[in-house]
């Protein structure tokens, strides 16, 4: 009887307890060679190559695209070719295999995860704000991240992230001219070819759905018959309203997957583990002089209030109870992807005018598009920014993510009528929302950071 072995999904760098099979680059019965690409897996971060811990036959495959598969559990049988070298068993492939996980098992500890938001643009004279591409959300931010490779898979070289972009738009990778570098197919070229329809995915026969799921997917129509008899009346002969008749639900259940699943462990950890407060105010931008970048600003007024009131700018251990303050300031920004949300750090920003905060911006964003981003740029916030006011809302009560111990929300900028000595004055402001951690940082400390802040955002510039 053959040796058969079995591959196991291994930890893909981030501690994360599963991940989802995007698309298999194999079929059973299919001869792999040593570390070639076996499957496409996403996580929290990206979409990632698992290759391939040995020479042979695939026998088994442990789950389908879609299938959400737990760290440590069977992912691929293997009948290796005993006339080829194979990686010998103790040897790392490039990820660590973690003990297995039963269901529901706590999502390990990691100290880097931030919430965060993303881009900024200038203040206009009308009353839309060109801070497109900002975003709220979450994300984990290890210390560990999986670089993606490059791979040649049909004879088309790209990231798995280019992949499953393709796959969602699509769009037929064969056919699309690549502009990377040694003839690799990007992000910008998979969407310029669905924009412009060059290269369309072949039709695929469309899925069969039993008829028994007929009643989920849309309501059942009635059956014709007679007119409706006239519904109950009153004693003084008029209609009586009656509730309608339920109708089952139409949705079906579906499973969380990547940055999503991760986002909700996430925020269920953090809503049990810290101590929220939130302080809101207005800050007055009446003074400005001009254009200005209102993310820059938005910056620079926290890098003033952090260096006014270092307890913000700071982790907390709740269970150790230590607190360690950071002398410099490295600021969350999340970019938005096709693939959800990466949160990159804006390294010290206190030392950043606003052409270098705007640059720094640009660039993260650029590198985690393309999927270039270096694992350092994802790790190690010391205060967090959501600027969800360029959607709507004025005032929130953002996430605070251990270890980090505040986070400043940014609100929907308005018109609003102010009194001033003499009259009135209709002012330009920008509703700020500050929330921190209370076992971490006093009312007090979080009010001087809140005014810190405030202040710097009403000069001039």
């Amino acid at each position: 009887m053959a040796d058969i072995k079995t591959f196991h999904l291994p930890d893909l760098g981030e501690g994360l307890p599963d991940a989802t099979i995007v698309e298999w680059h194999v079929k059973v019965g299919d001869t792999i060679k040593l570390d070639a690409p076996l499957a496409s897996m996403e996580t929290a971060k990206a979409v990632v190559e698992v290759p391939s811990p040995y020479t042979g036959k695939v026998t088994k495959l442990y789950g389908a695209a879609g299938d959400v598969i737990e760290t440590g559990a069977p992912l691929v049988d293997f009948e290796p070719d005993p006339n080829a070298k194979q990686r010998a068993e103790a040897e790392s492939t490039g990820h660590h295999h973690g003990p297995k996980k039963s269901v529901g098992s706590p999502a390990p500890d990691d100290g880097g995860k931030v919430v965060a938001s993303d881009e900024g643009g200038e203040v206009q004279t009308g009353e839309d704000r060109e801070d497109e591409g900002t975003v709220v959300g979450a994300m984990v931010s290890g210390n560990h991240v999986h670089v993606e490779q490059v791979a040649s898979v049909g004879g088309v070289k790209a990231v798995p992230a280019v992949r499953a972009l393709a796959r969602k738009l699509k769009v037929d990778l064969t056919k699309v001219r690549p502009t990377g570098a040694d003839g690799v197919v990007t992000m910008k070229d998979v969407k310029d070819a669905a924009a412009n329809g060059s290269a369309p995915l072949g039709g695929a026969p469309a899925r069969a759905v039993p008829a028994s799921a007929g009643r989920h997917l849309a309501p059942e129509l009635p059956e014709p018959g007679p007119a409706p008899q006239r519904g109950p009346v009153s004693l003084a002969g008029k209609p009586v309203r009656t509730a309608p008749p339920s109708q089952p639900a139409t949705g079906q259940p579906e499973q969380l997957k990547g940055v999503r699943r991760n986002m909700a462990r996430v925020m269920a950890e953090a809503h049990a583990n810290v101590v929220p407060t939130t302080l809101v105010d207005d800050a007055d931008l009446h003074a400005w002089i001009g254009k200005q970048d209102i993310t820059a600003r938005l910056i620079r007024a926290i890098v003033a209030a952090c260096k006014a009131v270092p307890a913000l700018n700071a982790w907390f251990d709740g269970k150790n109870l230590t607190r360690t303050l950071h002398r410099h300031v490295d600021i969350g920004i999340a970019v938005d992807t096709e693939d959800g949300l990466f949160v990159p750090a804006l390294r010290n920003a206190d030392v950043l005018d606003g052409a270098g905060i705007r640059a720094g911006i640009q660039r993260l964003r650029a590198q985690v598009e393309d999927r270039s981003i270096p694992p350092s740029e994802l790790a190690g916030y010391t205060i967090s920014l959501s600027n969800f006011g360029m959607f709507a809302g004025r005032y929130a009560t953002p996430v605070v993510v251990p270890p980090c111990v505040a986070i400043v929300g940014a609100g929907k900028l308005s018109h609003d009528v102010v009194a001033v000595m003499g009259g009135i004055e209709v002012h330009r402001r920008m509703p700020i929302s500050l929330t921190f951690d209370h076992r971490a940082a006093t009312g007090g400390e979080a009010a001087r950071f809140l005014k810190a802040l405030l202040d710097d955002l009403a000069l001039p510039q």
